[in-house]
């Protein structure tokens, strides 16, 4: 979800000098010059879902979806939704709040008046493929009483969701010893550059009524070879969360020996690839929210020689 996922509030408001009627009665602006509902059109004043957090921005996403890319979410009561929609500052052009269309739109703020409960709009992860068809399928306006989430309302199973779609982790560098090029039966040390902090957050909240955080923890690397056993022995005992870079004298236990040369393969390398696990759980939740690790990997090439040597009698 991509870099950071965009979340939209869809709803229906007169915010162009020339508004047009959509089906159903209801008054909106076409954006996309085509006539009809455009998904793009957001609500004026509507909270929508908030996220914050250092898993936000600076990092890399997995493209992880939701079960339900679309949902409703509480917005005004009665007697704010009866003002939102009827402020002449919202109706720009004068005949549109003279058109017959107009007023039926009107008809069911105004039969809420007085009613305790809120209007609650429906909104979609706009990152996901399956959200605007989703949406669609959602009615424009709903109002539900205190107390109580319409069918289809967000719940905090689907808001940890949202956070988890938007979680991103940095971009890791592989570094080798040796670097340059390895050896047949040589020792070659794997780790990581790039992670900075090892803990990242995501919080996912619809002011006033909900909030769940997400923490993704780097917990460790996976190592392929880029070839088969035959040709490479991979150690991953001792990698730790990042690897195990080279010091002189150390016991090799995160890496690659490789025991064939590269020279017959594709560009005479080996395509070494190092995957940084990051599990995500959501903070403070009684709910036992279960989600796939944040998998990044990144990949390098590592040619491989033979050392030669000549024995004299």
């Amino acid at each position: 979800m991509k870099p950071l996922m965009a979340l939209m509030t869809a709803g229906l408001l007169l915010l162009d000098p020339s508004p047009k009627t959509v089906p159903g009665g209801q008054v909106g602006v076409d954006q996309s010059g085509k006539g009809g509902r455009h998904v793009d059109l957001f609500v004026k004043s509507a909270q929508g879902v908030r996220l914050s957090g250092t898993g936000t921005k600076g990092g890399k996403g997995d493209g992880f979806r939701m079960k339900r890319p679309c949902w409703y979410e509480p917005f005004l009561n009665a007697e704010e939704m009866w003002a939102l929609q009827t402020d002449p500052r919202n109706q720009t052009h004068t005949a549109v709040a003279q058109d017959k269309h107009f007023e039926d739109f009107l008809k069911q703020f105004d039969e809420r008046r007085g009613q305790e409960g809120l209007w609650w709009l429906p909104s979609y992860n706009k990152g996901d493929p399956a959200g605007a068809a989703c949406w669609g399928e959602l009615q424009s306006f709903v109002f539900v009483p205190p107390n109580t989430t319409p069918a289809s309302g967000i719940t905090l199973e689907q808001l940890a969701e949202i956070a988890r779609a938007a979680m991103t982790v940095p971009e890791h560098t592989i570094k080798l010893s040796p670097d340059a090029k390895s050896f047949v039966n040589l020792p070659t040390y794997v780790w990581l550059e790039g992670i900075g902090e090892p803990t990242r957050t995501v919080t996912a909240e619809v002011p006033g009524f909900m909030s769940v955080t997400v923490v993704a923890t780097l917990q460790s690397i996976k190592i392929d070879p880029g070839t088969t056993e035959e040709r490479a022995e991979k150690n991953e005992e001792g990698c730790g969360t990042s690897g195990k870079p080279y010091v002189k004298g150390s016991a090799f236990t995160c890496g690659v020996r490789y025991l064939r040369s590269s020279i017959d393969q594709p560009r005479e390398t080996y395509p070494l690839t190092v995957s940084a696990v990051w599990p995500v759980t959501a903070q403070g939740s009684v709910v036992p929210f279960q989600f796939a690790p944040v998998e990044l990997e990144a990949t390098r090439d590592v040619p491989v020689g033979e050392i030669q040597s000549n024995v004299k009698p």
